[in-house]
């Protein structure tokens, strides 16, 4: 749910914004850095500290920066992320898309039932991101984890991870839209007569919900984790069978999760809606503080009998 209606902002420029503010109201940025964070993607500081006190009014602080949340009730230790111990290793690979040369990490699945499409958080293309087109592989699902700042030199091009996120925040939507319906066609190349799915996270999760919006060609299946609704969306352009997954503790964007399920039944679209009970924003990524091992297994689980069902 969003925290406030800045005019002249895309709902993941505004989302952005927002996530940096409430990293620092839950503790994992100090003042200064997210002050900087919302700097460079044009937030000055009046509007920010309005933004950081906005967000507060709805967290409360979970430690002091620089600390890492306990973990949740009921997480137990795990000595390796869900799906890691069968990952295969990726490539880099690049062909045109339409305003430029696009980047991704290929990862070929030994007997591949099917192609994933996996967009990144707004962090850009990382190692993270890579391990889970490897997990995929690994699970029997070929799969491609696009960069999404190919046209701006790629992730690797930016030493500092919040200049690659500010650079996310200057793309214009349509422009993702294209670049992902690029992957899509890619993808079908590289795993000819196989199904596609997209799967995102975080700001990737998003991008999942309007690339449906814009009528996900060609994808039979769509997992958004954890993100943020497009405003006032129309679903019915797509065929695809849409699994939502949320994590309870995740209030600021969990509270779309009603809307998200009206829009895809109004559109007569096969779906499911996961809450994972105390688990937070970015659960699933195992290199973050707010990972939850005993959430991130069952989205897991829930992932691999999705796409078994509706990609197989």
């Amino acid at each position: 749910m969003s925290t406030t209606h800045t005019p002249n902002v895309t709902p993941l420029q505004r989302y952005i914004a927002e996530e940096i503010a409430t990293d620092h109201v839950d503790g994992l940025l100090t003042r200064r850095e997210a002050l900087r964070r919302l700097a460079l993607l044009g937030v000055g500081t009046s509007a920010a500290a309005a933004l950081i006190a906005a967000c507060g009014d709805q967290r409360k602080p979970a430690a002091e920066p620089g600390q890492t949340p306990a973990p949740s009730s009921g997480d137990t230790p795990s000595s390796q992320p869900p799906g890691m111990a069968n990952a295969r290793p990726t490539q880099p690979i690049t062909w045109p898309g339409p305003q430029g040369e696009l980047q991704a990490a290929w990862a070929q699945a030994a007997d591949s039932r099917g192609a994933v499409l996996v967009i990144h958080e707004n962090k850009g293309l990382n190692d993270w991101v890579r391990s889970v087109a490897g997990r995929l592989a690994g699970a029997g699902y070929s799969a491609m984890a696009i960069d999404l700042l190919s046209e701006k030199g790629g992730t690797g091009a930016f030493q500092d991870p919040a200049q690659a996120t500010a650079a996310l925040g200057t793309i214009p939507p349509e422009q993702f839209t294209h670049d992902l319906n690029s992957g899509v066609a890619q993808l079908k190349l590289r795993a000819p007569g196989q199904k596609v799915a997209v799967v995102g996270f975080c700001f990737g999760g998003g991008l999942v919900w309007q690339l449906l919006a814009a009528g996900a060609l060609g994808v039979s299946a769509a997992i958004p984790f954890y993100g943020p609704l497009p405003d006032n969306p129309d679903f019915s352009g797509t065929k695809a069978a849409v699994l939502g997954i949320y994590g309870a503790l995740d209030t600021r964007v969990t509270g779309s999760q009603p809307a998200a399920k009206a829009a895809l039944d109004r559109a007569g679209l096969v779906n499911e809606m996961v809450i994972e009970p105390d688990a937070d924003h970015a659960f699933f990524n195992d290199t973050g503080p707010r990972y939850n091992p005993t959430a991130a297994a069952d989205a897991w689980h829930r992932l691999l009998d999705w796409f078994g069902r509706y990609l197989s």
